[in-house]
């Protein structure tokens, strides 16, 4: 069974992703008014270069989708009016 799906609200913005790792590269992240930070991926969308997601940066979002440790798999999202 797949775990269930959650919504998250935060700011989206880049940052660096696996730092020290071989995996090390600037992704898009959600970040959340309690301090929470997500890195981002989409259903079906490259793990290290979503233009989809890149397009969200500076935006705010309220996403759903299924976590997994601190990556968001984002299913669906809406952006906030005025962001």
């Amino acid at each position: 069974m797949p775990p269930p799906r959650q919504k998250v609200t935060g700011m989206v913005t880049r940052a660096k992703v696996a730092p020290g790792s071989k995996s090390e590269h600037v992704g898009v992240v959600l970040r959340t008014p309690e301090g929470s930070e997500y890195v981002l991926r989409r259903v079906g969308g490259n793990a290290f270069r979503d233009e989809i997601l890149e397009d969200l940066v500076g935006k705010t979002i309220t996403g759903s989708g299924s976590v997994s440790g601190q990556t968001l798999i984002l299913h669906d999202w809406t952006v906030k009016d005025g962001s």
